[in-house]
């Protein structure tokens, strides 16, 4: 982990790269270090995935009103003041990213982080063996 999760509403395909919102959003993720300068979440472990809503009423419900939320889960062990960091540091990148769309259209965003712990986490990967070392 970390895992984010983007679901939009579709009407935002026309206007928004969502692939390379993906991209930078992961980017931003992986380059949060812990006050020490370490890695705050492991680069084979950070997935940011986006699925747009076919179907969606936002606000009073005119099919130009938009929306993105972002979830981020990430597993217990960070500080709340490297929690928020991470937050800002999302909520940035993503409106850097779409400061075109926001200009053009009515969107709302929303960041939400959760934290748990799974009650169970099945794993297989070989991820890691793939990456380029830094």
């Amino acid at each position: 982990m970390p895992h984010l999760r983007i679901d939009y509403t579709a009407n935002l395909d026309a206007t928004a790269d969502m692939a390379a919102l993906c991209a930078t959003l992961a980017a931003t993720l992986v380059a949060l270090r812990h006050d020490d300068g370490s890695a705050l979440f492991p680069v084979a472990g950070t997935r940011v995935m986006a699925w747009p809503a076919p179907h969606f009423a936002v606000a009073d419900g005119q099919p130009e009103r938009a929306f993105i939320y972002l979830n981020l889960l990430i597993t217990p062990g960070r500080s709340p003041a490297m929690i928020e960091r991470t937050g800002e540091a999302l909520l940035a990148s993503c409106k850097a990213h779409l400061a075109q769309v926001f200009s053009e259209h009515a969107v709302g965003l929303t960041l939400q982080i959760d934290e748990g712990a799974p009650v169970y986490e099945g794993k297989h990967n070989n991820l890691a063996a793939h990456l380029t070392p830094a």
